[in-house]
């Protein structure tokens, strides 16, 4: 086995150059074996790109097949008299609408592909609410709690790639903070009234998490301590 006088990696039988120095080869006692195929590409080549178009094809072909499976079984056996079929079918549309879109509609603004995304969720949860007939928790809980992380979600897809870094990790925990108190609020007017308790610990370590940042962000001095200690 040979190694390279330059750099030190291992080198294989067929090897007539360091792969990692591009150094020459020369060692008499196990000569250069020419007579294998060689281990390494000889040719520089780039990998053919990926046809969008036929990728949603085939994803589309996949999400419906699963779903007429789904709705065949389900009318062959029906369970407890529940269209579970329904669900699943949802459950292909909204990943359609996750995969299938942006591979169409590469031109959008991906901000309105978010927004897709998010309907495709809150009608994945009417899809459900019909099958089990909780229309009840859809509109007291599973919509708001929707509404909330839609709001999070959009304002931090929206805002973080023009913030430094110190901004976008307090922007996250700011954003974290209030999404939990209000999955709390509605998890206890859905219950039947509002006593805060976990939200309130998420919230005091959020804002504790916070103060510091918050002081580096504003003193030049610190943060430039900060960045040359951690290498950002």
């Amino acid at each position: 086995m040979s190694y390279c006088v330059n750099c030190g990696v291992e080198l294989d039988k067929d090897a007539a150059r360091c792969p990692l120095c591009q150094t020459p080869v020369v060692n008499p006692v196990c000569p250069v074996d020419t007579t294998i195929p060689p281990n390494f590409p000889v040719e520089r080549r780039e990998v053919e790109p990926v046809n969008r178009r036929e990728a949603a094809v085939l994803l589309s072909a996949v999400y419906g097949v699963v779903s007429l499976c789904c709705v065949v079984l389900n009318l062959l056996f029906w369970w407890r008299g529940m269209p579970w079929s329904a669900i699943v079918a949802g459950a292909c549309a909204m990943l359609w609408v996750w995969t299938v879109l942006p591979l169409l509609l590469r031109s959008v603004h991906s901000i309105f592909l978010v927004g897709l995304d998010l309907l495709a969720v809150a009608g994945f949860l009417w899809v459900i609410s019909m099958a089990v007939d909780g229309g009840s928790w859809l509109g007291r809980l599973a919509l708001p709690i929707w509404w909330g992380c839609s709001v999070v979600l959009l304002f931090l897809w929206y805002i973080l790639p023009l913030r430094s870094i110190l901004s976008r990790c307090m922007l996250v925990l700011g954003s974290c903070v209030v999404l939990m108190l209000w999955l709390e609020l509605c998890i206890d007017l859905f219950l039947g009234g509002y006593q805060p308790m976990w939200s309130l610990v998420v919230a005091v370590v959020g804002v504790t998490l916070m103060a510091p940042l918050l002081i580096i962000r504003y003193r030049p001095d610190l943060r430039r301590e900060v960045r040359r200690r951690f290498h950002f």
